[in-house]
């Protein structure tokens, strides 16, 4: 394998014997072709058993660039344009004010309805209709596309329901369909995962800390206006049967090598496949808003479902990388300049991407 291989392999040996990482995942293709695949550490600390490359990981949010990317692939079919009212194609979203919201505010993080109802329990994420039926009764925190702020839960119900609305099929079936059977990695690439794959799944932990640090947290930060904190992420919440069964397109369960074939299908043609015509990945990883996230209160720059910027750095030192982040420290992207798709994705859920920007700058640095 490549030198970059042996750097990773002894970058992530090292986080899993300093107890700072339980067991991690690395893939990267370069050109289409992978360059890195590498495995530390255990999936389940009860019982030994060890990562390995075809481990099932939930990642939340990190999945959320597989959402997108389906919406990509049917807007390029024509089902739909950026700019076509989500209220066309879903009409009872079209409510309190949100009648004009597009496609592209939803993608981009616009469309001002980033909150779910400070009641959702874990059990009501599982409920698709309950949950759309939520999303599309509620009030837009700011008029639809003059500020930006992140939609953790909200962007996949919206993105999965235009999907259903105009597929007829539920949104993890079209993800199989169209993005991860054409590239082989439709048993590692999931929003609802079936209960008989579960064995294969790692499972999750919170880093040291964790929760003492989320208690410390001022109760009127907007963040826990957006959700209850019985639905953040959470290693108790990521392993619940049910939420591992339930389509929440606002992340899935994924290996580190089918999200980043993925981004290398972006990125041009793997084995035959490409999945995106290079005119529409331009219009999807421009930069489509910026400015401080409402929800968070950070600087933040997204193009069309993909955050626009590699981790350690900022959107105009690096515009030509996309991805998402999950929480927890996980992270895939790819990069249009460098050709490279990258994803890491591991089982114990830190307050930081230290792991994660070490590994991409180590991955960056070799070119």
């Amino acid at each position: 394998m490549s030198e970059v291989q042996t750097q990773v392999q002894e970058a992530i040996d090292q986080l899993v014997e300093s107890g700072a990482e339980r067991g991690v995942q690395v893939a990267v293709y370069r050109h289409g072709e992978q360059i890195v695949d590498a495995v530390a550490g255990v999936a389940d600390p009860t019982t030994g058993r060890p990562v390995t490359a075809d481990t099932v990981f939930y990642n939340f949010s990190i999945v959320k660039g597989a959402a997108a990317t389906v919406a990509h692939v049917l807007a390029e079919r024509g089902l739909f344009g950026y700019d076509t009212p989500v209220a066309e194609l879903w009409p009872e979203f079209g409510t309190h004010g949100k009648q004009a919201v597009t496609v592209r505010q939803v993608l981009d993080h616009s469309a001002g309805v980033p909150g779910i109802p400070p009641d959702t329990t874990p059990e009501d994420l599982c409920d698709w209709d309950k949950m759309c039926a939520a999303v599309a009764d509620a009030e837009p925190w700011w008029e639809p596309g003059t500020k930006v702020g992140y939609h953790a839960y909200t962007f996949g119900y919206i993105i999965g329901e235009i999907v259903r609305r105009t597929t007829g099929k539920p949104i993890s079936q079209v993800l199989r369909e169209e993005v991860a059977g054409p590239l082989g990695v439709a048993e590692e690439l999931w929003f609802g995962m079936p209960v008989s794959e579960h064995h294969r799944l790692a499972r999750l932990e919170d880093a040291p800390g964790a929760e003492e640090m989320a208690a410390a947290m001022p109760p009127d930060l907007p963040m826990f206006k957006a959700g209850p904190l019985t639905v953040f992420p959470t290693a108790q919440l990521g392993n619940r049967t049910d939420i591992l069964e339930a389509d929440i397109p606002a992340g899935g369960k994924t290996s580190a090598r089918a999200i980043a074939r993925m981004y290398a299908a972006l990125l041009g043609e793997v084995d035959g496949v490409r999945l995106l015509s290079p005119e529409r990945l331009r219009a999807a990883t421009a930069v489509s808003t910026s400015g401080t996230d409402e929800v968070f209160g950070m600087p933040s720059a997204w193009g069309l479902g993909y955050s626009i910027g590699l981790l350690g750095s900022t959107p105009q030192d690096s515009p030509t990388a996309f991805g998402v982040g999950g929480a927890g420290g996980s992270f895939a992207y790819g990069d249009t300049a460098s050709g490279i798709a990258f994803a890491v994705t591991k089982n114990r859920l830190t307050l930081d991407f230290a792991a994660a920007t070490q590994l991409v700058q180590l991955v960056t640095a070799a070119g």
